[in-house]
């Protein structure tokens, strides 16, 4: 991409790489979108192509002539002259952006191969990347912070619900002295080494779990910690600023709650974590990450709004802030937590809560909040991959039987290949009406698992196909072969687990599978079965 600003010119300049390696300007697809001032307040726009009638157009990376000329010439005439105010900051707003590139690239130089060894089962780009330009976020903050108040020595930091830890790793690798606290051990933790400080532990809000002697508390997103580390920090030391990185929306006791209608739930929950902030007495800044993530609003607190010698009064205001945000209607429950009945608000308590007993006054001294509830440090797994096999597999038959058994809306004979072939296909069903049919135990079951019948189908690829809302049984002569430019890793684990699952068309359907074994990806009985190469290559590793 050229672009001439002088000229009011941009230039695409399409590369393809041949099979060689090397790169190419696919000449018949450049073009130029102008910008031209035609007199007083009006401007053009306008997109040229010097070979307009050999224009290639595959409706992906090379769109069609038509669709520049009338879909992106109006969003672009559109977008040039509206003033829709952002309800978020602009990217980097807080920092250098040249120091910001700089210290990006160094970083992801350094440590892009943790891409390569990643041993969790999230996607390693995102995470690494995402890490990356985090830390780099912070170093330039702290570095910035430094300069304000005269500092020579690296901050410290603790980091929150840190899970897998590599931003930890990358702050303590850059000299930052800090560690990492999560509820459940991680696989890459061992892969980081002694410089890297991490521990397993359940952080429960409370005098033990207070930081003095740290000056930077992160939250990157610490789901039902976000909202009490700035009370952490406040309580910790008058010196202790924090960063937090919102993604999973909690209260002080649970999952957040709406309370307006004229803002996103993203932004009022934002709006929300920041009053915490400045109740607790900072000055709450906001900015926008440049990670590759739709929640990416940082709030920052590193300066506070009142003089030390009114730290009790502050601490006061934290204490009946969080009350008040309980909304318990049980008498005892809004006795223990000192809640007043007579006032549910946001705002500050107005009224005293009456004495606690002598033994729940010793609670509240030391956990803030008896009913909170941390994360389990088991990870549940619920997307049904966690079911007893013979249930699925039960589940599964009976799915299936429902579809082939349906009341026929079309003639059974399914055409292929300009054959009439008399595999039956059965019908499609709606997932409701799918539902229906199953017993109330089973639907019971699923409903404890996240996406529910849904995802066991959807899981159970082989069998079913699950469109819009709609479930059909596979067929297999209809599936696409795998295209010719399908990336090198997914054509070889497509070749490593070929025959390596039983067909279950062969063994459950009426009329056998509807492909020929030599075509068939599961094998046809159990002669056919290969050993499969992924497994051993994951446990060889």
């Amino acid at each position: 991409i050229f672009p001439d600003v002088y000229n009011g010119t941009v230039t695409f300049l399409p590369l393809e790489e041949n099979s060689e390696g090397k790169h190419q300007i696919k000449k018949r697809n450049i073009y130029q979108i102008q910008l031209k001032h035609m007199k007083e307040e009006e401007w053009s726009v306008s997109i040229v192509t010097p070979f307009p009638e050999d224009w290639f157009s595959d409706g992906i990376a090379y769109p069609k002539l038509a669709w520049l000329g009338n879909e992106l010439l109006s969003k672009l005439a559109k977008w040039s002259v509206e003033q829709k105010p952002s309800e978020f900051k602009s990217t980097l707003s807080l920092i250098s952006v040249a120091k910001y590139n700089k210290v990006y690239q160094e970083l992801k130089e350094k440590y892009k191969e943790m891409v390569k060894v990643w041993p969790e089962v999230t996607d390693p780009e995102k995470f690494v990347y995402e890490d990356v330009a985090i830390a780099t976020y912070l170093l330039i903050l702290w570095e910035e912070e430094r300069k304000e108040k005269g500092l020579t020595k690296k901050q410290s930091f603790v980091d929150l619900g840190c899970g897998n830890g590599l931003l930890v790793h990358i702050l303590n690798n850059e000299g930052h002295s800090g560690r990492g606290i999560d509820v459940r051990r991680r696989k890459i933790w061992d892969m980081y080494g002694p410089g890297t400080h991490l521990e397993e532990s359940t952080i429960v809000p409370g005098d033990s779990h207070l930081f003095p002697d740290t000056d930077w508390l992160i939250g990157n997103h610490s789901d039902e910690l976000t909202p009490w580390i700035p009370v952490i920090a406040a309580r910790s030391s008058y010196s202790c600023c924090y960063f937090v990185l919102p993604c999973c929306f909690f209260d002080f006791h649970g999952k957040y709650s709406r309370r307006q209608s004229k803002k996103t739930q993203y932004r009022e929950y934002l709006d929300f974590v920041a009053q915490v902030g400045f109740v607790c007495g900072f000055h709450v800044e906001e900015d926008c990450l440049r990670i590759p993530s739709t929640k990416r609003v940082s709030l920052i607190g590193k300066n506070r709004t009142y003089p030390p010698t009114e730290h009790a009064l502050i601490d006061k205001q934290i204490t009946q802030y969080i009350d008040n945000r309980q909304t318990c209607t049980v008498v005892t429950c809004d006795r223990r937590v000192g809640l007043s009945h007579k006032d549910h608000s946001d705002g500050v308590r107005k009224e005293a809560a009456s004495e606690l007993p002598e033994n729940e006054t010793e609670i509240a001294a030391t956990i803030w909040m008896p009913g909170f509830q941390p994360r389990e440090k088991v990870e549940q797994i619920r997307n049904c991959a966690s079911l007893p096999r013979d249930f699925v597999d039960d589940v599964v038959l009976n799915v299936a039987n429902l579809l082939l058994n349906a009341p026929s809306q079309k003639s059974c004979s399914n055409t292929y290949g300009g054959n009439t072939n008399a595999w039956n296909q059965g019908e499609s069903l709606s997932l409701k009406e799918v539902a229906e049919h199953l017993n109330k135990e089973t639907l019971k079951r699923l409903k404890s698992e996240y996406g529910g019948l849904q995802t066991l189908l959807k899981n159970n690829h082989q069998v079913f196909e699950v469109l819009n809302g709609r479930v059909h049984i596979r067929d297999w002569r209809k599936e696409k072969p795998s295209r010719k430019t399908k990336p090198e890793v997914k054509r070889r684990l497509s070749a490593e687990a070929f025959k390596t699952r039983l067909c279950w068309f062969f063994i459950h359907h009426p009329d056998g599978c509807s492909l020929p074994s030599e075509s068939c990806p599961y094998a046809h009985g159990t002669e056919e079965l290969r050993q499969s190469q992924i497994i051993k290559k994951k446990k060889h590793i």
